[in-house]
């Protein structure tokens, strides 16, 4: 069997993160030991023996949906978000604090990889909508390293996954350095996925009763509220604009 939980495991984060785990296995009365933090995303995603692991909503929506089963999704708590939804932050250098996003038509834009959802797919619809053009595109890998190529001038503007975007701010030292420019509007957030010839039920009720069971010091870590339900329609219904 293969878990994974790397959508936002970090150092700072990992110890929760695994404490999170040993939870959801302990209600669930099966599973790994351990995380796996070695199989490529990819891979894991679609093994026969995937037990549980959380991808993006893009990936989900373009490639996973007819391979995968949709067990749930985290409730982060996040400004302005119904629960289980997120947005994409836009961000800029400090220099720009009184800038709007109309300033930065034509301007660098940093993004982690094509199939992001708030990493390119949700900043893309935003700005098209806005009438907004991209200038010059800078792939970067990450969200992390996207935030350092605006932070250390590389890129003028970055779209960062709003809970990654919370991250930063409370642990990287290169986050005063930038500013929040605007967000687009919400969609639903990460979800779990598991084999799709496997019953979510299970792992969906062992997921909230984890979350419950989590001490407050963990829970503010990992910014885990709840755990809900969303139709794998609402994923499937999320615009998708052209890749890079």
């Amino acid at each position: 069997m293969i878990a994974q939980l790397a959508m936002y495991d970090r150092p700072e984060t990992a110890a929760a993160t695994d404490r999170f785990w040993a939870a959801i296995r302990g209600h669930l009365g099966e599973g790994p030991e351990r995380l796996d933090r070695d199989t490529p995303l990819w891979e894991a995603w679609q093994s026969p023996d995937l037990l549980l692991a959380q991808t993006c909503g893009l990936p989900f929506r373009s490639r996973l949906h007819p391979r995968v089963t949709l067990v749930a999704t985290p409730d982060h708590g996040l400004p302005g978000c119904p629960p289980g939804h997120y947005t994409s932050v836009f961000v800029a250098h400090r220099t720009r604090a009184d800038a709007a996003l109309a300033d930065f038509a034509g301007a660098r834009f940093a993004y982690n990889e094509a199939l992001s959802h708030s990493g390119w797919a949700a900043p893309r619809t935003h700005m098209d909508a806005a009438g907004l053009r991209m200038g010059t595109l800078v792939p970067t890998g990450a969200h992390r390293a996207s935030a350092r190529a605006v932070a250390e001038g590389r890129a003028d503007l970055a779209g960062l996954d709003a809970l990654t975007w919370e991250m930063i701010r409370r642990h990287d030292d290169f986050a005063a350095d930038l500013v929040e420019i605007a967000r687009t509007d919400p969609t639903p957030a990460l979800p779990y996925i598991t084999a799709r010839n496997r019953d979510p039920e299970p792992l969906r009720t062992a997921l909230s009763a984890a979350v419950d069971t989590l001490s407050p010091a963990d829970r503010d870590t990992l910014h885990l509220r709840a755990i809900v339900t969303i139709p794998a329609s609402t994923y499937l219904a999320v615009p998708t604009p052209p890749a890079p």
